[in-house]
């Protein structure tokens, strides 16, 4: 008679644990899924940053645009023999820029904040001062009987004329000149204003010039240092401002009650002279100036938002998951999408909210409605405001953290990763006894 042996059962740990492991496989493609609404948040942000844009464009096209000023400088022009194709000579026309040897300039910004329809458009109006001195150092090949004196053109670059308020007159050699749009010559700058000019009367002689600009534009003040020696001086009450160019002010200050900045130029540190023949070089190359910035508007800051989704909605439904398994109460699916659709209308709520408030009151309200919302679902789930509670505390310690990450700059990225590495720990100490093999010893 055989002997009948005793099979012990196989150990099922891992297959009785298999739903846990299913569930976990799920959460983890509902997290990616719900990416899916970020992506079409982040579309309407930039829809709606597009269409602040086009508005600002609008506004300033009827105002007056981004100004650049060249200071004044003069075309004289001269008769030289040259050869033509023919190798006959022949007498040509041709023009000097003659560029101030000393000049100040000294500008106050008044900024102009205007609304149209829900947006602002950050407008100015400024006056400046122009003074200084002309010098004749002409080439050795061109006498001063071959200059036409009287023929010569007192100019000034402008790139918008029409955000000019009043007429504009120069005061040279102690005669005045109302100047008028068009320039004689279009080579050194390409649009502007000129008056033509009879200097026959000093011939070559240093002549002093002064004039005044009273200039409307649109958030940007450039100046391009067209001088032998030159300083620039530009003074706002907008607290916001941005220096650019290759060159930036030295002295500045900065306070809540405007800016004070000031370029300086000698002849040493720009590579042209103050008489020009035929300029060849890209007058961008030496353009600086000041733009009157709006801090980071709520556009912005809503972009740098939505790039923490993937925390939230993770976070959120891993919370979720491991509730579940301790309380025993399964969370549909269905009930994870409408937590994730609910983790998604918060930056709608936050970007249609901050077009109206300022962004931190509508970061707020956001926050508050969002929290509530999955706090009282929850609570409608297990039945127990203890851990309910918890979910709003830990979601309101989120925002908050998203919130001061989205408030810094400089110090984001770090803040942002110590933060992370923190919230990682806690979870993983939070779930150090979770059984996630059902009959497995849980962890000290």
């Amino acid at each position: 008679m055989e002997q009948q042996r005793t099979v012990p059962p196989a150990d099922t740990s891992f297959g009785n644990s298999s739903p846990i492991l299913f569930k976990g496989i799920i959460t983890g493609v509902m997290i990616l899924l719900m990416m899916v609404p970020t992506l079409f948040i982040s579309s309407l942000v930039q829809e709606r940053k597009a269409r602040q844009k086009a508005i600002v464009q609008e506004v300033s096209q009827r105002w007056a645009g981004a100004q650049k000023l060249t200071g004044l400088f003069l075309i004289l022009p001269y008769e030289t023999l040259d050869n033509d194709e023919k190798g006959r000579q022949q007498l040509v026309r041709r023009d000097l820029f003659i560029l101030p040897e000393e000049m100040k300039v000294s500008s106050q910004m008044e900024p102009a904040v205007r609304k149209r329809s829900i947006y602002q458009v950050l407008l100015y109006h400024s006056k400046t001062a122009f003074s200084g001195e002309f010098q004749f150092s002409l080439p050795k090949d061109i006498n001063s009987s071959d200059i036409l004196w009287k023929d010569a053109s007192i100019c000034m670059g402008l790139s918008d004329i029409k955000g000019i308020g009043e007429k504009v007159v120069v005061m040279l050699g102690g005669q005045q000149y109302e100047l008028a749009p068009g320039l004689p010559n279009r080579s050194l700058v390409k649009t502007g204003l000129s008056a033509p000019v009879d200097l026959s009367a000093s011939a070559g002689q240093p002549i002093r010039f002064s004039a005044s600009l009273d200039l409307k534009g649109s958030e940007q003040l450039h100046f391009i240092p067209f001088a032998g020696n030159s300083s620039y001086d530009v003074q706002s009450a907008w607290p916001s401002p941005s220096f650019d160019g290759n060159t930036l002010p030295a002295p500045y200050d900065i306070s809540e009650n405007g800016f004070h900045a000031n370029w300086t130029f000698s002849k040493a540190n720009l590579p042209f002279g103050t008489v020009l023949r035929a300029p060849d070089f890209n007058e961008e190359d030496f353009s600086f100036g000041v733009t009157m910035v709006q801090p980071a508007d709520q556009y912005a800051k809503t972009e740098r938002s939505v790039k923490y989704a993937i925390l939230f909605i993770g976070l959120t439904f891993s919370l979720f998951l491991v509730v579940e398994i301790m309380q025993k109460k399964p969370v549909h699916p269905i009930q994870y999408v409408l937590i994730g659709i609910a983790l998604s209308i918060f930056y709608t709520l936050l970007l249609s909210i901050s077009e109206f408030i300022a962004f931190d009151y509508a970061y707020a309200i956001a926050t508050l409605a969002t929290v509530s919302l999955i706090t009282l679902y929850a609570q409608s789930h297990f039945r127990e405001w203890k851990v309910s509670l918890l979910f709003g505390t830990i979601l309101t310690m989120l925002y908050s953290f998203a919130f001061v990450l989205v408030r810094l700059e400089d110090t984001a990225l770090l803040v942002g990763s110590i933060g992370l590495f923190v919230i990682l720990a806690l979870v993983m100490y939070g779930t150090r006894k979770i059984r996630w093999y059902p009959g497995g010893a849980a962890t000290a």
